[in-house]
């Protein structure tokens, strides 16, 4: 972490004005009816539309995982659900405003650090049962050609090769800044801090 980088969340620490006056809370109760009727307020805003993302994908894997601690008779530990979901509220933050750079003199583009972070977490979707937590950079963001490390925690499936997960993941993240931004990507650094066990489906059948 570096001196521009906010400090990790703890729990679900998010301010109203990063989701435009709405929570956290307020999103999962909108997708829990299906997003109907539909909410302008919340369909129109950039960080509302990236924390729904997230937790929709949370959502689609969460069941599974809750069950299996059950069915193993062991105590249910939420904290790695918790770290993704401070995650989750710290991608809803604007931030930063990132360069990107132009051929035309004239233009003056730019992304938020909150959607380039949206767009990092949207990559887990494409590693089947990874789940990104924290996101941070390391380097000055702000600055057009300034190397910049991305640091990603993650959680992983049991029984799956983590160097192979990893190196999914990686190469995705890396296509994706490379495609929809110009920041100068030194390192993509992921760390595993949770393995999840998820239960098979044909378990029930033998």
């Amino acid at each position: 972490m570096n001196e521009h980088e906010p400090p990790v969340l703890p729990g679900l620490g998010v301010e109203p004005e990063d989701l435009d006056g709405h929570t956290i809370e307020e999103l999962s109760d909108y997708l829990d009816a299906g997003r109907n009727p539909p909410d302008p307020s919340i369909e129109r805003s950039a960080g509302c539309r990236i924390a729904l993302d997230a937790l929709e994908r949370l959502r689609a894997l969460t069941p599974e995982l809750l069950a299996a601690d059950a069915a193993s008779e062991s105590a249910t530990d939420e904290s790695w659900v918790q770290n993704i979901l401070a995650g989750i509220a710290l991608d809803a933050r604007a931030g930063r405003r990132i360069p990107i750079t132009s051929p035309d003199a004239d233009a003056d583009l730019g992304i938020t650090e909150g959607a380039v972070r949206g767009l990092i977490r949207a990559a887990e979707h494409t590693v089947p049962g990874i789940l990104i937590g924290a996101c941070r950079f390391d380097g000055d963001v702000t600055v057009p050609g300034e190397p910049v490390r991305v640091r990603v925690d993650v959680s992983v499936p049991y029984g799956d090769p983590i160097p192979d997960l990893t190196e999914s993941l990686r190469d995705e993240i890396r296509s994706r800044l490379r495609t929809n931004t110009t920041v100068n990507v030194a390192g993509i650094d992921i760390a595993v801090q949770d393995v999840q066990h998820i239960p098979d489906r044909t378990e029930g059948r033998r």
